[in-house]
């Protein structure tokens, strides 16, 4: 059985509240009806009532055990819009312009739901933009001191693949960061692998990777993977990590018995860190489209609370592992 589906059922033991704030997209409808008849988690959708209520009965959804906020009518409204006013006033924001982003972008909207306690986390990107998802989160939600870095990544899962944990890998950053810096790659790697971690109880081998194997090439972006492991090091001395890494040196036991027969983790890895973001999006792609693999992301990272984002060509199922993930983050939170 494929260990992203499993997730479910680690799901149902510390069951969470998570707000779909796309209430009246089909496919969102459609997931948020799937998990909470199976009893994953509380599942919270915004829309208005009348609507989601047409759009069930159209696409014959069952809204049992589904709860339904109207954003124009619920009774926090007032709370949820002056609380994105006080956070943003100081960039010169009015409250009439905070009323129509929360109103407007209802992401805005689950992401201050999730700052004030109202849910556990979010999911949104079925009708948003990754740009407008992200934003939520880094203006509603509070970072994470200790990472320091907000980013992305994608649960990978392969069939009949040797590599990684059996087919199972972490891609980051795949959505948010184009060009990072050393210290972002720090919280990239970092928060990937805790990530990893805590949804698959299996530990982290961390491959940075790069265009070089241990000084087979010289470039500027070499120069920051390596300032990056050093701190990485530092910081998490446990971890296993290594870089820079070419791909197959990262993946192929075989090769990287010549290429860097010493490290602990070359030819296992299974959180692969990209250089930048047209290396980790077009790779993720090429491995969902080209190898057929599932796909769960991007999960947003580096905040306090979890939430994730959807392709806009999502379907129900993937709302659904998405979800699912992001409320395993949010047990023991």
């Amino acid at each position: 059985m494929s260990r992203i589906l499993e997730l479910r059922e680690k799901a149902k033991k510390e069951k969470r509240k998570i707000i779909l704030p796309e209430g009246e997209d089909a496919r969102v409808l459609k997931a948020a009806s799937v998990l909470a008849a199976e009893n994953m988690e509380e599942v919270y959708t915004l829309g208005r009532e009348g609507s989601v209520a047409a759009l069930a009965k159209e696409h014959s959804i069952s809204l049992d055990r589904v709860n339904i906020i109207d954003p124009v009518t619920f009774e926090k409204r007032e709370e949820i819009i002056n609380t994105y006013y006080e956070l943003r006033k100081h960039k010169g924001m009015t409250p009439e312009e905070a009323e129509k982003i929360v109103m407007g972008k209802l992401v805005f909207y689950a992401a201050i739901m999730t700052r004030l306690e109202m849910a556990d986390g979010f999911v949104a990107g079925a009708c948003h933009t990754t740009s407008d998802v992200a934003r939520a989160a880094i203006h509603c939600l509070k970072l994470d001191r200790e990472i320091g870095t907000v980013s992305s990544s994608f649960i990978m899962e392969l069939e009949n693949c040797p590599y990684g944990e059996q087919g199972l890998f972490a891609f980051a950053d795949c959505g948010i960061i184009p060009y990072p810096s050393a210290k972002q790659l720090v919280g990239i790697a970092i928060s990937t692998s805790d990530i990893f971690r805590k949804l698959f109880n299996v530990e982290p081998r961390v491959a940075l990777l790069s265009y070089s194997t241990k000084g087979s090439a010289k470039g500027d972006s070499i120069d920051t993977i390596r300032t990056a492991l050093a701190k990485i090091k530092e910081k998490r001395p446990n971890l296993m990590i290594d870089g820079e890494l070419q791909v197959d040196a990262a993946l192929v036991p075989e090769v990287a018995k010549i290429k860097c027969p010493d490290s602990n983790v070359a030819g296992k890895a299974n959180v692969l860190i990209f250089p930048n973001l047209d290396a980790g999006n077009i790779s993720y792609k090429l491995t969902q489209r080209l190898g057929r693999s599932r796909a769960v992301g991007p999960l947003v990272q580096g905040m306090n609370k979890p939430c994730s984002d959807l392709s806009r060509g999502c379907s129900w199922e993937d709302v659904v592992d998405t979800t699912v993930v992001t409320a395993i983050r949010a047990q023991g939170l």
